[in-house]
């Protein structure tokens, strides 16, 4: 590398407060580690999550972060980049390689990340939380193997699937079977939701029922694949959709709200299952003793699997899938990107590009 490369990067120094720009030297991999240049970076929810430094537990209470996330940090985890520099250990890649980085590693030894969850290990590494992410013009990588093939996808198409398509893509394949006799709803209608509607088509050839209290992304669902696009305020909805389905099998909430998680409960048939991804937060009461007769489960989902993103790849470099709206903006765009999407004024995703 030359030496008279810098990497420029937006870090958040501390949480509530703006991120900072900051020049430095590139970081140079040792071991199995790996330098890339980046080239997009998503942006999703969860970077406001951590940028605030807490998720929202519901009655005034808040699960603070400070502990968890050494600070200062770079967020961002949908991540493309070029190889650029191999550590002494590092095989399977070369100088020049385009690849996804899967940002939801492990510890890589314990039970669980020996079945390939990673995602769910009790020591994560995660990049853009534990490790330095995305919003930089270079990352570095624990190791090869969390670098996945995507060509000939658009790198800011491809960036998405590390995160928002892979959460959406696991959660569907969680609440299988999905077809005419074993309804689906997903709730909430934005990047998350657009994308599992399209997965739905891609995995399943059927449309979900989407339920948004916007008009606008109503219609963007619709035009996306839905069959159906409802306003879960509206109060003959609940009843005309039970007439209807008598009840779904499955119910994904990308939102993540007392009010959404609670419309998703109250549409369930007996035996169905409710899958928890959006982090909006708060708390809902539900009565135990009718958890038993309902036969209901309440499951949450947080990423997907390392295996898992290359299925996901492989769908998408097959032609089988369609990227939802994107906004490519610069890297200097990191903290307006965070703010916008705060308010509400984004539809689709933002990619930030170094």
């Amino acid at each position: 590398m030359n030496s008279a490369q810098r990497m420029r990067s937006y870090k958040l120094a501390q949480f509530g407060e703006p991120l900072r720009e900051v020049i430095e030297s590139p970081p140079v991999p040792a071991g199995t580690q790996v330098l890339l240049r980046v080239r997009a970076c998503g942006v999703g929810h969860s970077d406001i999550h951590i940028s605030e430094g807490y998720f929202d537990l519901g009655h005034g209470r808040k699960a603070d972060l400070s502990t968890a996330i050494p600070l200062p940090r770079i967020l961002g985890h949908e991540i493309v980049g070029v190889v650029e520099v191999l550590g002494p250990d590092a095989s399977g890649v070369q100088v020049g390689d385009r690849r996804v980085i899967y940002a939801w590693g492990g510890c890589g030894t314990c039970a669980v990340c020996r079945t390939g969850q990673e995602n769910l290990c009790a020591r994560p590494a995660n990049l853009g939380i534990h490790r330095d992410g995305g919003f930089s013009n270079y990352i570095l990588v624990e190791h090869p193997r969390y670098l996945v093939e995507f060509d000939p996808l658009p790198e800011a198409f491809a960036a998405t699937l590390a995160c928002s398509g892979l959460t959406a893509f696991s959660a569907l394949k969680k609440a299988a079977p999905v077809d005419a006799e074993n309804p689906l709803l997903i709730i909430g209608a934005g990047g998350l939701g657009l994308a599992a509607i399209n997965l739905v088509r891609a995995l399943y050839g059927v449309g979900p029922v989407v339920a948004d209290i916007d008009a606008s992304k109503r219609k963007a669902a619709l035009d996306a694949g839905a069959s159906a696009a409802v306003d879960p305020a509206d109060s003959d909805v609940r009843r005309s959709l039970m007439k209807e389905t008598g009840g779904f099998s499955a119910a994904i909430d990308f939102v993540g709200a007392e009010s959404t998680t609670g419309f998703g409960l109250a549409l369930l048939r007996k035996g169905g299952r409710i899958y928890i991804v959006g982090l909006f937060g708060g708390s809902i009461e539900i009565p135990l003793a009718t958890l038993p007769p309902r036969a209901v489960g309440v499951i949450g989902v947080y990423v997907g699997s390392l295996p898992e993103l290359r299925e996901l790849l492989a769908l998408a470099r097959h032609g089988r899938l369609k990227p939802t709206p994107i906004e490519i903006r610069g890297l200097d765009a990191a903290q307006r990107s965070l703010d916008d999407l705060r308010a509400g004024q984004v539809r689709g995703r933002i990619v930030l590009t170094a």
